[in-house]
């Protein structure tokens, strides 16, 4: 009895992969361009592909008032519906000082950054390869 997977099958596996990476460069694109539409803080992107199965990466940002956490991630929301990216779920959009934003491949947090330097994400996933936006 043979096991090994048949070459049609690594080519579909091949392509499915590629697609998922071409998804999430695409979704990255739009949050960025929705984070600097709305002028957002100290964007960092986190590449967790790799040490995490809930998401390919997570982007953090700032925002310099509750109101302008608010609209960034509003923003993010929306120009992601736009793209085809359902969010699948937006929470802290009440008190505004730390809302997260999840989009399936990627998961954005929008923060204070009085919350930012509390909650200090980027220790957390120190071991990610990071980016950081102007």
């Amino acid at each position: 009895m043979n096991l090994e997977p048949s070459p049609s099958a690594s080519n579909s596996q091949e392509s499915a992969m590629n697609a998922q990476s071409e998804n999430v460069t695409r979704c990255l694109s739009v949050v960025h361009e929705a984070l600097a539409d709305v002028k957002a803080k100290d964007i960092v992107e986190l590449d967790v592909s790799e040490i995490s199965n809930v998401a390919d990466a997570i982007v953090i940002a700032s925002g310099t008032s509750t109101r302008h956490v608010k609209a960034l991630a509003n923003n993010v929301a929306d120009e992601a519906r736009q793209a085809g990216f359902r969010p699948i779920g937006v929470e802290g959009e009440l008190d505004a000082e730390w809302v997260l934003i999840d989009l399936g491949y990627v998961v954005v947090h929008v923060m204070l950054p009085t919350a930012r330097k509390f909650y200090d994400l980027e220790s957390l996933w120190r071991s990610a390869p990071e980016k950081v936006f102007a």
